[in-house]
């Protein structure tokens, strides 16, 4: 994946860490699920948990370049997980990673924005979620709670 600091995320450095991948935008109602995100980051981090996040401007509420979203991220939520650059995460120029997911999980993609894959240590996917599912739900909560301890 292309990273918000113009390198590149290689997912493989993930190895072996439980992985919450959620496509993002910063306009969007649920936008506030970063804080609740950087709080499940930084209590389960040092567990194997790592939270990526994934800007899209597929929804039309996202900013026009990687800097705008990293600064706005840092600065209204304290953002420290890994970001991706903006990239698609539906359709025909999705990453790699959703395309795998689609392929794999009966056609899913996000339909919104906030939408998150749980990947277990073993690199599989775990299971799906909509935006409603806040990071903080406690389905979501026992579902990271049994991984890290796969």
């Amino acid at each position: 994946m292309p990273s918000i600091d113009d390198g590149t995320l290689h997912l493989s450095d993930y190895k072996g860490r439980v992985l919450l991948v959620v496509n993002t935008a910063s306009f969007c109602g649920f936008t506030p699920q970063y804080k609740a995100l950087e709080a499940l980051y930084a209590s389960k981090q040092a567990a194997g948990l790592t939270v990526l996040g994934v800007p899209s401007q597929d929804f039309n509420q996202e900013m026009d370049s990687n800097g705008k979203v990293k600064a706005f991220c840092k600065a209204t939520f304290n953002v420290t997980f890994p970001m991706a650059g903006i990239s698609h995460v539906t359709g025909d120029h999705a990453l790699p990673f959703y395309r795998w997911v689609k392929a794999t999980q009966d056609g899913w993609r996000p339909r919104w924005n906030f939408y998150k894959v749980l990947i277990g240590r073993d690199g599989k996917i775990i299971d799906t979620y909509s935006s409603l599912t806040t990071p903080d739900s406690s389905r979501l909560q026992k579902a990271i709670e049994k991984a890290l301890k796969a």
